[in-house]
């Protein structure tokens, strides 16, 4: 993913009937990487005063949506008594996203905790011709979670209560505003574990996750959220509830209309709830962190990895030279081995330490030998394997300090991931400060 520096597209949708108004926001920035000035950005756009020479038509026109009004408010403040937020210091945050390139302008927040009351609000926007903005933990990175304009916020923070769990099937079943972190808590007490796993896991909530199709560290072992969610609870634009909350591993009983939602961005229906297939949790867990002198030897460790890890592999993720540069410099994060072109986070999890170890050191020795790595370290201990995941999670953080930067998160052709990276490299030249790859070594490149 990048510190890229550059000119890009941002789409956004808002809710009418069952019709969808998307709206197309170019970014017509500065290429100026200076932290702590995203916010600046955003509202020079919109007054067409982003540099010298633009001008407003730079943003489309506003679509010709309601305004809120006081009768607006007095609705909403009638079902969501003391969640109906108008205070524009308390919108602040829900109207900048996460790395602070793009700012909202809404005036109104709300905060249901039922689905029902996510319906009435729905059903009232229609009828108003209300734009609306869901949002849930507000951690995406393309600036999709926050307004264009003044839509109406309709927050799921609040929607955060486990309705079920079976522990003999690992079905759990919650409402979309639940935090993925506090999920994994919940799930490891008894012995199982979310499918995904983000660096954003203490913010980001299980509806957003869903609504993104958002992959995770643990993509290469338990697959997408396609696979892994079992049923959705949807509410239309219009108030309509769709109950599609199957807590079946099959059902081939019609249509799989879940499968429209996952991925769908707030397009078609506000997630209200979830179901989700969750594993045991392994009674055994490596992490490896390795360097390579290429991506080409980093994707023949890759088909190594693969071939001699085979069913304890869980995850393998990478990170270039300059990645490792802004976790030393930003955050002051030590490199755990020798500099790299390249570093490689592997993590085996299963139920039996000796054999799991044994495949693992098979695997080690076999890549040292053919000089596919040449530097590494192991973590069996909590503490150690967090501070090895620490150097792939946070990288976004390091990103963000070291100044305006935009993010792609991209798939394509697992050998062609990083020539992403040096094509842009050279198109950019010095209007970029700096540009980094890192992501899943699975076809999909943040």
């Amino acid at each position: 993913m990048a510190g890229i520096l550059h000119r890009g597209l941002r789409l956004r949708a808002a809710f009418r009937c069952l019709s969808l108004h998307h709206r197309l926001r170019l970014r017509d920035i500065c290429v100026r990487p200076v932290s702590g000035q995203g916010d600046m950005y955003s509202q020079q756009l919109h007054s067409g005063s982003g540099r010298s020479g633009s001008s407003p038509s730079a943003a489309p026109a506003r679509l010709p949506f309601s305004t809120v009004t006081e009768e607006d408010l007095a609705f909403f403040k009638k079902i969501l008594p003391g969640r109906t937020i108008t205070d524009p210091d308390l919108l602040e945050s829900s109207n900048v996203d996460w790395i602070k390139t793009v700012r909202g302008f809404s005036e109104v927040l709300l905060r249901p905790q039922t689905t029902d009351e996510v319906s009435q609000i729905l059903r009232y926007c229609n009828s108003r011709n209300l734009a609306v903005n869901p949002q849930g933990g507000n951690t995406g990175l393309v600036g999709g979670s926050v307004p264009v304009y003044d839509e109406v916020i309709l927050s799921t923070s609040l929607m955060n209560n486990i309705r079920t769990f079976d522990n003999i099937s690992g079905i759990l079943t919650c409402q979309a505003g639940c935090i993925l972190e506090n999920l994994s808590l919940y799930l490891e007490e008894r012995d199982h574990i979310m499918p995904l796993d983000l660096g954003a896991k203490g913010s980001c909530h299980i509806g957003g996750n869903v609504v993104t199709n958002a992959g995770g560290l643990r993509l290469l072992r338990y697959g997408s959220l396609h696979g892994t969610v079992l049923g959705l609870e949807v509410v239309l634009a219009d108030g309509r509830v769709l109950d599609c909350l199957s807590t079946l591993r099959k059902d081939n009983t019609g249509y799989d209309l879940k499968q429209l939602f996952i991925g769908s961005e707030g397009t078609l229906g506000v997630v209200t709830a979830v179901s989700v297939l969750c594993p045991r949790k392994p009674k055994s867990v490596n992490v490896v962190f390795l360097g390579c002198e290429s991506f080409e030897t980093l994707l023949q460790a890759f088909q190594l990895c693969k071939d001699m890890l085979g069913e304890i592999l869980s995850a393998f993720e990478f990170l270039d030279g300059e990645c490792m540069t802004l976790l030393n410099t930003h955050l002051k994060l030590p490199n755990p081995i020798g500099d790299c072109p390249f570093y490689i986070v592997i993590e085996t999890a299963g139920s039996d330490s000796t054999h799991d170890g044994e495949k693992l050191h098979n695997f080690l020795e076999a890549a040292m030998t053919s000089s596919l790595v040449t530097d590494g370290t192991v973590a069996t201990e909590d503490n150690k394997i967090k501070a090895l995941w620490s150097m792939r999670e946070r990288i976004t953080e390091a990103l963000i300090h070291d100044g305006y930067n935009y993010k792609y998160d991209i798939s394509l052709p697992v050998d062609r991931l990083y020539q992403l990276v040096t094509d842009t490299r050279e198109h950019l030249g010095e209007r970029a400060k700096r540009v980094v790859g890192y992501g899943h070594a699975t076809g999909t490149y943040t």
